[in-house]
């Protein structure tokens, strides 16, 4: 019978780093956002290829908030994760399938 083991230390340091990772790009997104404001505001006033910047910044915006929102789900999978794991519920070793 094969057993399941987990290095708890690891697996609770990996879902610190991805939320670390999903705060960042968190931050990135907000920034992004401030940006495009001042963007748009400097374009209304006549800012040369201020308009072409916002469409590509507007682009990217999206694909940084779903990378921080899955940053952040892996770290609640993790951690949910080893609490079963230390619980010893099956549940949890059936979280990522």
């Amino acid at each position: 019978m094969d057993e399941v083991y987990m290095d708890i230390p690891a697996v609770r340091q990996m879902a610190k780093n991805f939320g670390q990772i999903g705060e960042v790009l968190q931050a990135v997104n907000a920034a992004l956002e401030a940006l495009v404001t001042i963007l748009k505001t400097t374009a209304f006033i006549g800012l040369v290829g201020g308009f072409a910047l916002i469409q590509f910044i507007e682009m990217i915006k999206p694909h940084v908030k779903r990378m921080a929102d899955k940053c952040h789900e892996l770290n609640q999978d993790l951690d949910s994760s080893v609490v079963a794991y230390e619980r010893s519920e099956k549940r949890g070793a059936t979280r990522f399938y």
